[in-house]
């Protein structure tokens, strides 16, 4: 095992247990049978939270209130692993030896060396929710697929992302089970990469949940340009796969029928925000778009809530969050038809085709005009996102971790 050696003495640089490692109460002795030791991914929830973080921390808190398992979090982060306490629910253990980022990828990715057990302790199944699940020793292997971008559009990925596919080959090719968050992927998955069926799981995320209303607490964070009272909101980091210039495009047209509407994009950049800031730039309505920035969760509950039109217009998802907290929140939904979008929207919300912005435009201005077909939409998609909860998703990810241990016995 050549190379070995080096890696291993990065590796071997403290391995101490982290400060104040935090362990799972005490739980009555009834409910201790058949309980499974499950190891989560949390590193994406360390730094700003993205769409994945906003999945491990809504399966971790559903998981940690189960009584049929020990939830064991860790992070694959040398300068950030301390943070990981405070950001995990209370209940789920957080005790680890530090484990070094880079070196570790550079081990996994070429063999099946370290074994997380080494880090964490004895473990029966561990979960990695962001497209790579660490090798284990004995553990059971369940890794979240979350999407194919990177494999059916790599000109839409940054240069890290590119490695995902090699990683779930060799994770499935050593046993791994797959988890998906809709159908649609999981069928994208079986044929990709040529999994069996029985191994790929689809188990729903629930809706995030936003902080209640507060007008008194969460005063309006967005200054609307003069002459404008309404807005149309995009939600997301600015990259390429959610397609905001064409929603550039299509929000002149919605201008110049309605005067009083602003069009509000938030979230950070991502790799590729050059383009959008190009579209931005040339866009005759320019001095009505607004670019808040990433908004803490009372400011993006504020934002959605205040909003009259939710614009979804991916080129591809592999599941969506953003509709479903629009939805729940009673705002209306017009989403591209893209990727698992129809599936995960069902009938409560508008979708049209992507990259049409004739389309989008057009049910944007529908929204915006109102009447009782907008108001039928509002009451779907309040009934279409109450059906995604944490608790369903957790219950499901609990029976998916028990077939995977039972197929590895």
């Amino acid at each position: 095992m050549a190379g070995v050696s080096d890696v291993g003495l990065r590796l071997g640089v403290s391995l101490g247990m982290c400060k104040a490692p935090r362990v799972p109460p005490e739980r009555p002795a009834t409910v201790t049978r058949d309980r499974l030791r499950v190891g989560f991914d949390a590193t994406p929830l360390l730094g700003r939270p993205t769409g994945i973080g906003v999945f491990c921390g809504g399966a971790l808190d559903g998981l940690v209130g189960r009584p049929d398992l020990d939830v064991t979090a860790f992070a694959i982060s040398w300068r950030l692993r301390h943070g990981i306490d405070e950001r995990v629910p209370t209940g789920a253990a957080t005790a680890q030896r530090p484990m070094p980022a880079r070196p570790l990828h550079a081990a996994w990715g070429r063999w099946s060396w370290p074994p997380l057990e080494w880090f964490t302790g004895p473990l029966d199944v561990v979960h990695g929710g962001n497209f790579v699940v660490p090798p284990t020793r004995r553990a059971a292997r369940v890794v979240t697929v979350h999407d194919l971008t990177v494999v059916l559009y790599p000109e839409l990925c940054d240069p890290p992302t590119l490695a995902y596919p090699r990683l779930i080959r060799r994770a499935v090719a050593e046993g791994a089970w797959v988890h998906t968050d809709s159908d649609f992927v999981a069928r994208e998955v079986i044929d990709v990469f040529d999994v069996d069926p029985t191994r790929v799981r689809t188990v729903a995320p629930g809706v995030p949940v936003l902080p209640p209303a507060d007008d008194s607490a969460h005063p309006p964070m967005i200054d609307l340009p003069d002459g404008c009272q309404r807005y149309v909101l995009a939600i997301g980091t600015i990259e390429p796969r959610k397609d905001y210039p064409m929603l550039v495009e299509a929000f002149g047209e919605v201008a110049r029928r309605h005067p009083d509407v602003a069009l509000v994009v938030v979230g950070g950049d991502g790799w590729g925000a050059e383009r959008f800031g190009a579209a931005v730039a040339q866009s005759p309505v320019r001095d009505r778009i607004i670019r808040p920035g990433y908004l803490d969760d009372a400011g993006l509950a504020a934002a959605l809530r205040r909003a009259s039109v939710l614009a979804y217009p991916s080129k591809y998802e592999g599941f969506g969050f953003p509709p479903l907290q629009a939805m729940v929140a009673g705002v209306p939904v017009v989403a591209t038809a893209a990727g698992a979008v129809p599936e995960v929207v069902g009938d409560g919300a508008w979708t049209v085709p992507p990259g049409d912005v004739g389309a989008l435009t057009d049910r944007l201005v529908e929204v915006l005009d109102g009447g009782p077909d907008v108001d039928a939409l509002v009451t779907r998609g309040r009934a279409r996102g109450a059906l995604f909860t944490w608790d369903a998703c957790a219950t499901g990810l609990s029976d998916l971790y028990r077939d995977a241990v039972e197929a590895r016995r």
